[in-house]
């Protein structure tokens, strides 16, 4: 990566993140070159908890995604076809309680 340049990551990219990235990893997924991430993890000001395990610096994935405001479960497409799919049959097709009588509710 050349100095100035950022490579910053994709939804799905950012979903498939292990527990916790390393610092050029974080810096990519906020869109920030990684003199500044590192200058932010100095200054305390990093938009999230940055772990100092030895010399290295590690970000949890969670609270990078937290910081991205991102939700821990992504909406697919797939699911809202398939839900507006259910919700088309649910309207055309009678409800159980349309079905049963009176009777089956004594």
């Amino acid at each position: 990566m050349t100095a100035g340049r950022v490579s910053a990551l994709t939804f799905p990219e950012i979903f498939n993140l292990p527990v916790s990235v390393d610092m050029r990893t974080a810096a990519g997924a906020l869109g920030v070159c990684l003199n500044t991430a590192y200058r932010w993890a100095a200054e305390g000001t990093f938009p999230c908890r940055v772990l100092r395990p030895g010399w290295r610096y590690l970000v949890p994935t969670a609270g990078l995604m937290r910081a991205l405001e991102i939700e821990s479960r992504p909406v697919q497409a797939v699911d809202l076809m398939a839900g507006s799919e259910y919700a088309a049959r649910w309207d055309q097709e009678p409800l159980a309680q349309d079905l049963l009588g009176p009777e089956d509710f004594t």
